[in-house]
């Protein structure tokens, strides 16, 4: 087999635009592409900080009619690294995101970490690039 990349994660989302608007104006992605299906009634939105041939990218449908869904237990968070994380979550929060962890070494560890919530109630975890590729309790 060979080497794989990652490409994109796909979330659900209940107003595409809302959405749109969350991951191009307050988290600072470009809206890539979007495609609407007619006869299968969704429409794709490809947001990121560069497309696929520079790295990995989310990918936004909207069932039309479904404005919200179940989460469920098994997904965790996306994860961006930042270059400074506090300075990222005070941007963040004047533009009316919900920061629902303040930035802050992980437990048991010196990685520094916040979690923002999109309007879906996603989680994105930031984490400062610094330790980016770093094990969170290393």
């Amino acid at each position: 087999m060979s080497t794989g990349r990652i490409l994109h994660t796909m979330i659900r989302v209940g107003d595409l635009d809302r959405s749109i608007a969350f991951y191009t104006d307050v988290m600072g992605m470009q809206l890539l592409r979007k495609s609407e299906n007619e006869q299968y009634e969704y429409t794709l939105a490809f947001v990121g900080y560069g497309d696929e041939s520079q790295g990995a990218v989310i990918e936004l449908t909207y069932n039309w009619g479904t404005s919200e869904y179940e989460h469920g237990s098994a997904f965790g968070h996306i994860a961006i690294g930042v270059d400074d994380i506090y300075a990222t979550c005070d941007k963040l929060r004047e533009a009316g995101a919900n920061i629902t962890r303040e930035p802050g070494p992980v437990k048991g560890g010196t990685t520094e970490i916040a979690f923002v919530e999109d309007p879906d109630g996603y989680k994105i975890e930031l984490i400062q690039n610094k330790n980016a590729s770093a094990g969170l309790g290393n």
